[in-house]
């Protein structure tokens, strides 16, 4: 996923919006306007640390004059006290800034460390690393950018990128029959270039789905280990396998020596206990 400032200004715009509204009034009250300040951003955990670029676009969104240096990098990883980055300016702006950037970075720091120690478990496998939609409302971009920055790839962004048929829409359809062609004539007629992907929820689909053809991947929903594996003989390389549902840091590595193309995991970003950091500030007297 390649992200520009572009692609998260409305985010910014709203998380500035929502915690100010123009006015800090604590540190008006308490602050000199022209008081020249200093920050350190501090890990108080050790992980993987991700979101320093965005950190960088809050800082120069709030106020351009600010000095930002970066000691790390997206993707690094840092041990308990280490300093991540250092802020210089206006302090007011500082601070200003100072839970914003926090905000953020401590949900995309959780989301890249936990995505990497599932990625290491699956290390020199060809299974891929999926997140899912499961993402909070009006972040998605930004948790998504996690994943990317722990290791993982993107599943798709959202319902309008990929067909993706789900066991509601085969039963609404009649069947996988009916779900597959009605799907493949909206495609034909609308003239999409997307992928069309469908959930199994047992062998007997895998069959039909087999059968019929016309799409990309199959995704095994809730397979065990044992249905996984024949339902890869079944499909013999024909499509792309993915798996999902119920699959834990425990297990997912069965599931990856079954040989699936795919593993998709809402955990990622559904279920984040935030990474631990603190914006300490300083200034001359």
């Amino acid at each position: 996923m390649k992200i520009s400032r572009d692609n998260v200004l409305d985010i910014l715009k709203i998380a500035f919006n929502e915690d100010l509204k123009g006015k800090d009034h604590s540190s008006i009250a308490c602050i000199d306007k022209d008081k020249i300040g200093h920050a350190k951003l501090i890990s108080k955990e050790n992980g993987m640390i991700a979101g320093l670029q965005l950190a960088e676009w809050i800082f120069e969104y709030n106020d351009s004059k600010l000095k930002l240096l970066k000691l790390k990098k997206d993707g690094d990883y840092v041990k308990k006290g280490d300093t991540i980055l250092e802020v210089s300016g206006n302090l007011l702006s500082i601070l200003r800034s100072e839970r914003i950037v926090l905000n953020f970075m401590q949900r995309m720091s959780a989301i890249a460390t936990k995505t990497s120690s599932f990625v290491k478990i699956i290390n020199n496998k060809k299974t891929k690393l999926l997140d899912t939609r499961k993402t909070t409302p009006g972040n998605r971009i930004i948790e998504k950018w996690a994943v990317n920055i722990g290791g993982g790839v993107n599943h798709r962004f959202g319902l309008y990128d990929m067909i993706l048929i789900k066991d509601n829409h085969i039963d609404f359809c009649g069947g996988v029959k009916n779900a597959i062609n009605k799907c493949k004539n909206y495609i034909d007629q609308k003239k999409l270039d997307i992928k069309l992907v469908i959930e199994a929820r047992n062998l007997s689909e895998v069959k039909q789905i087999i059968n019929l053809g016309g799409i990309n991947r199959i995704i095994l929903d809730n397979f065990t280990i044992e249905k996984t594996k024949k339902a890869l003989i079944l499909i013999n390389k024909k499509f792309e396998v993915e798996s999902s549902g119920n699959i834990n840091i425990k297990n997912i590595t069965n599931y990856a020596d079954c040989g699936v193309d795919y593993i998709s995991v809402g955990a990622l970003t559904h279920s984040i206990n935030n990474f631990d950091l603190s914006l300490i500030s300083s200034y001359k007297i």
